[in-house]
């Protein structure tokens, strides 16, 4: 069994007097893809949002191994710092710059890794030059894996809402990340593009040898491209385990899978 890179032990988040997560105890292995399930409403996103800095939990350790290291507490660090450590995200609501043309989003994406400070950019020096002509060769690049490299100079506005999509998961890709986390990544999205979307995020773990964390409402997707799987309730976490262990849980059934098959 291969080493976890995201341990989350015991977190609760507390609004006001509303328990929004209930003592969650998930963990993310090395290469694996692991879905986050549950009805609107279980406390999917509120999760995401407290392993990411945006929110601090309000009990319990959220811990990263970036790359077989150290186990490091990560509880109440900045977004920006999360993200430096190698935990990119996407959002459920598309958060991308819509007057930067395409590549400059993805471009944007690689600035936590690049070195270039102000005296750099000041005097276009040839450190600097050589940095920003990688950077963009590098944006290019994950432009052609998501079919996107023909939009380049597109305003991000302008593109489709499935080629969005596929930018914000670009320009997470950027950041360099070991752990990858999608919020429903095939919202919105018509079962073709659901379907090559499917086959993106395998190329991806293959490609860049990394783990991704999903929040997927498309069952057919999480059971075809989930090692494992979490379910959420309320936010309480009511099952975990295999995707065919998770389909034949009669708690998981009556919570959520025998709701709506579209749910």
């Amino acid at each position: 069994m291969s080493n976890p890179v995201l341990q989350v032990n015991d977190i609760s988040m507390d609004f006001g007097g509303i328990r929004a997560l209930d003592e969650i105890q998930l963990d993310v292995r090395q290469g694996e893809i692991a879905a986050l399930i549950g009805p609107n409403g279980a406390g999917k996103t509120t999760f995401f949002n407290c392993i990411t800095g945006i929110y601090t939990p309000t009990t319990g350790d959220v811990l990263v191994s970036p790359e077989g290291g150290a186990a490091k507490r990560i509880n109440g660090m900045k977004p920006n710092l999360v993200t430096e450590l190698g935990m990119a995200r996407t959002f459920q609501n598309i958060r991308l710059f819509p007057s930067m043309t395409v590549l400059e989003n993805v471009m944007i994406g690689t600035h936590c890794r690049t070195r270039s400070g102000l005296w750099g950019a000041v005097t276009r020096n040839r450190a600097t030059r050589k940095e920003e002509a990688d950077t963009i060769e590098k944006s290019f690049h994950l432009l052609e894996l998501m079919n996107l490299e023909q939009y380049s100079n597109e305003l991000a506005c302008n593109l489709p809402y499935g080629k969005q999509r596929r930018l914000e998961i670009a320009r997470a890709l950027a950041t360099g990340p070991f752990l990858l986390l999608l919020d429903e990544p095939a919202a919105g999205m018509n079962p073709q593009e659901t379907m090559a979307l499917k086959e993106l995020v395998l190329d991806i773990r293959e490609r860049f040898n990394i783990s991704i964390l999903l929040i997927e409402h498309d069952m057919k997707m999480v059971m075809s491209t989930s090692d494992r799987v979490f379910v959420l309730e309320y936010g309480r976490l009511i099952a975990h385990g295999t995707p065919k262990e998770v389909s034949e849980n009669p708690a998981v059934i009556k919570a959520y899978l025998g709701e709506d098959e579209d749910v």
